[in-house]
């Protein structure tokens, strides 16, 4: 009988031990005790921030790439079926202010535009008007695509970064597993299952922050590489319209 009374109370000491290593029993002690988890604190504040910052610009780049893509063959197609010159670049004019297509083209039209008007003051005698054309249309690209990567150093960083972010959480909660070990003599689990359930707690926030930060990276990494090879594509012709005066195909 005592032995049985013996092994009852150790199973309702590791079932209590147990309740301690949920996350509400962690923001509990986090709460009320504030001052000695200030690292915790520290560790799920920057892993708040850094998820709330790779989600934003996660669908600021979701929402810009579908606008991109449904207004790129329009813009596009719209500049070569205009009649003349002096209609497509209106049409481009015309365009919003972030769309990059139509930005390419007209920055293309005002330096063939630029050339004709200084070949007479020495600029033709440095530059050919293909070499201008050609100039400023990689500085175009390069402009536009610089755009494309807004957000992308982040979401890199915090796919990198978030998981060691909470491997630091999960050192400071052993370490905590280990001090109440020492300070109570017992390495049971009603001993160690508040620290040793914040340690896998930050553990799984940090997993939960890098994995769709990294799968985000890699998508839009993808989708950017394309874009930018449309605007070479565009590019390439564009300096044949402006430096021939027709499209080569």
């Amino acid at each position: 009988m005592l032995q049985e009374l013996f092994i009852a109370a150790a199973a309702g000491g590791n079932a209590a031990g147990l309740n301690q290593m949920g996350f509400d029993h962690l923001l509990h002690e986090m709460t009320t005790k504030p001052g000695e988890f200030a690292v915790s604190w520290i560790v799920l504040m920057t892993l708040v921030l850094m998820s709330a910052a790779s989600w934003y610009w996660t669908i600021f780049n979701a929402i810009k790439n579908m606008r991109l893509k449904s207004a790129a063959d329009r813009v596009v197609n719209a500049f070569w079926e205009a009649p003349n010159a002096q209609e497509a670049i209106r049409v481009m004019e015309e365009q919003p202010r972030s769309e990059p297509f139509s930005k390419i083209a007209l920055d293309a039209a005002q330096a063939a535009a630029h050339h004709q008007r200084s070949e007479a003051g020495g600029l033709g005698e440095t530059l050919t008007r293909s070499e201008f054309v050609d100039r400023a249309l990689r500085q175009a690209v390069t402009r536009e695509s610089a755009k494309l990567q807004s957000g992308m150093v982040l979401l890199a960083t915090v796919g990198a970064t978030a998981p060691f972010v909470g491997l630091l959480g999960t050192v400071w909660g052993i370490y905590g597993a280990l001090i109440k070990i020492g300070a109570t003599g017992s390495a049971s689990i009603d001993a160690v299952a508040g620290p040793v359930g914040e340690a896998l707690i930050m553990t799984a926030i940090g997993l939960f922050v890098a994995i769709p930060a990294v799968f985000a990276f890699n998508f839009f990494s993808k989708i950017n590489s394309a874009t930018i090879a449309k605007f070479d594509a565009f590019a390439h012709d564009l300096h044949d319209f402006f430096a021939t005066g027709s499209r080569v195909r």
